[in-house]
């Protein structure tokens, strides 16, 4: 699956990324979410190849409602939310199709993943340095349960949301969240994790990530609203870890350090801006209420 709505040529990289595929069993569904531009529409509706699907929404449902409706759209066991700016590398679908036979009961697959910034070259931002360190040690394809791996969510968010493989049974179970345009994903990570799920977490790189300064995430940092919804995702782990009787986990989402330090990092952007609200909800989320 492939919510659009952004850039041409970004687009037309991702797309002809999975065409590339060396696995040729894919199937290509593309959900434009209005784009004022009709040209990426008729390119995608040309291309000659009948395992690509092409469907424009009739009016723009924005990220959480457009990720709804690709989840309704989904008919494969396994499926992948796949960003309109992101490249796959060309062992991607074998290497989950890999993946997904040898833990045959996971529910989420994190692949290796490689940065790269708005011209597609290697890059290597502090955020992705500091994530890092709460991700797993260790080497090869390994699965992470229960609290052990919501402790390790909650501290930092080191998976990458396009570059994960999903069971479609477990993102129609949850769906995902209207009121979370943002960390979306984190949410629906959290929701699976709770109910027993498993993440396997693999090195083998096959997904290049582009991280650049027009993405959503990096739009509603400056402005606070970002971290609004991050405070409020954190507040209700701490809840319902706690329920659950996982102790490090509420207090990782309680502490939610990584979160207030990557704040700290937006708030010389809104004090450029001028942002006076911006500054205020940045400072309120490093600083907590």
């Amino acid at each position: 699956m492939m919510p659009f709505y952004g850039r041409f040529d970004h687009f037309q990289q991702a797309v002809k990324s999975v065409i590339a595929q060396s696995d040729p069993d894919w199937r290509l569904v593309i959900v434009d979410d209005v784009y004022p531009d009709l040209a990426p529409g008729l390119w995608a509706q040309g291309l000659d190849d009948e395992r690509i699907t092409y469907v424009r929404n009739e009016t723009n449902l924005r990220p959480s409602r457009n990720y709804r409706k690709c989840v309704s759209l989904m008919q494969s066991e396994f499926a992948v939310m796949m960003g309109c700016d992101d490249i796959m590398l060309p062992n991607y679908v074998s290497r989950m199709k890999e993946l997904t036979t040898r833990f045959p009961t996971a529910s989420i697959f994190q692949p290796g993943v490689s940065i790269v910034d708005g011209d597609g070259l290697a890059s290597s931002p502090l955020a992705d340095k500091a994530k890092a360190w709460y991700r797993f040690r260790g080497t090869g394809a390994r699965a992470f349960s229960g609290e052990r791996l919501a402790t390790s969510l909650l501290r930092g968010n080191w998976t990458y949301f396009p570059s994960l493989t999903w069971r479609v049974s477990e993102l129609q179970a949850h769906g995902f969240r209207i009121d979370l345009d943002v960390v979306q994903d984190l949410a629906m990570l959290m929701e699976i994790t709770k109910d027993g799920g498993t993440l396997v977490l693999d090195d083998q790189v096959c997904f290049n990530y582009r991280r650049h300064g027009a993405s959503v995430s990096a739009i509603t940092g400056p402005d606070g609203s970002k971290f609004a919804q991050e405070r409020t995702l954190f507040a209700e782990a701490a809840r319902d870890c706690s329920a659950l009787g996982w102790p490090r986990a509420a207090r990782a989402a309680r502490f939610h350090f990584t979160s207030r330090m990557n704040a700290l990092t937006d708030l010389p952007a809104a004090l450029k801006s001028g942002h006076a609200r911006g500054r205020r909800a940045l400072l309120r989320h490093v600083f907590g209420s």
